[in-house]
């Protein structure tokens, strides 16, 4: 089967297609024959090398939308099940860019009915994320809410369900991005560039570090979204970062959300997987609204 790989950390260029074998699921796990897997940007960070490994093959892909191809013992689910998927982690030598993935069951759950498989798969990582950083955050409603990023994938999610909780939430994007994240549910917005009033918390998913701090009120918390890049707290603010976890359970319940319309799942374009490395040259350019996806 094919797989999209690095084997040398750089830009778009290193990102290669390779023929390796067809792996097989262990007990309580699944096979996953893949019918669309989002790039992320952490794929690009896994390429450049921001996550060390080098001098081994690692694979590239955490998100899946698929049907079960084989299933060991004791997974819950059957061969011909339509499944998302969340195959977590920087170091796994194959991933979801792949004809197929083996995936641990508790990591999955059945793919919306109502979606195709570019925009189920578009689920997993990002809804994941956002999800499990407001439960970081743990606000109440009618607390506020500032999401940098708004715009963004994780952003997008955290809006929708923020908003869902009763958090007050505003949206900080660029100034054609109004429109679009007010329809998300956020009750107010700021322009890229300008400066917030104080909120009880942010998340900051476009990494602005101690700009972003800022703007959380004293005593509040701040929540960063790559693992130890979140600036020291200050004025009584706890900062932290969410790192995803795989949750079929809780994916299951997203999924649910998605199909309900309360979710809203964005592609910007499709790839063939073997064009994976004009995908990775399309997100380093930079304005994607919504996930690239690559459809084997």
């Amino acid at each position: 089967m094919r797989a999209a790989v690095v084997t040398t950390f750089g830009g778009p260029e290193s990102v290669e297609i390779v023929d390796v074998e067809r792996p097989e699921p262990a007990a309580g796990q699944i096979r996953i024959k893949v019918a669309a897997a989002a790039l992320n940007p952490v794929d690009a960070g896994i390429r450049a090398g921001a996550f060390g490994g080098a001098g081994r093959q690692l694979g590239l892909g955490w998100d899946v939308a698929g049907t079960v191809d084989a299933a060991g013992v004791a997974t819950g689910f059957q061969v011909g099940d339509q499944v998302v998927a969340l195959a977590y982690g920087t170091n796994k030598s194959l991933g979801t860019h792949a004809d197929y993935v083996v995936v641990d069951a508790t990591a999955t759950a059945l793919s919306p009915a109502s979606l195709d498989p570019a925009r189920a798969a578009t689920l997993p990582l990002n809804a994941l994320t956002a999800a499990q950083a407001l439960d970081q955050l743990a606000l109440q409603p009618g607390q506020s809410l500032l999401i940098t990023g708004a715009a963004g994938a994780v952003g997008g999610y955290a809006i929708q369900l923020a908003a869902r909780q009763g958090i007050e939430v505003t949206a900080y994007a660029g100034e054609g991005d109004e429109e679009l994240v007010r329809s998300f549910g956020a009750t107010g917005f700021v322009p890229r560039g300008t400066t917030p009033e104080p909120a009880d918390a942010v998340l900051d998913a476009a990494v602005l570090g101690a700009e972003a701090l800022a703007w959380v009120r004293d005593g509040g918390r701040y929540l960063g979204v790559i693992p130890g890049a979140a600036p020291a707290p200050e004025r009584g603010v706890s900062t932290g970062h969410v790192e995803v976890q795989a949750d079929g359970t809780r994916l299951a319940t997203l999924a649910r959300l998605a199909d309900e319309g309360a979710l809203t799942t964005r592609v910007a374009e499709t790839y063939a997987l073997d064009d994976a490395t004009k995908a990775h040259t399309r997100l380093a350019e930079g304005g994607v609204r919504g996930r690239l996806v690559l459809v084997p």
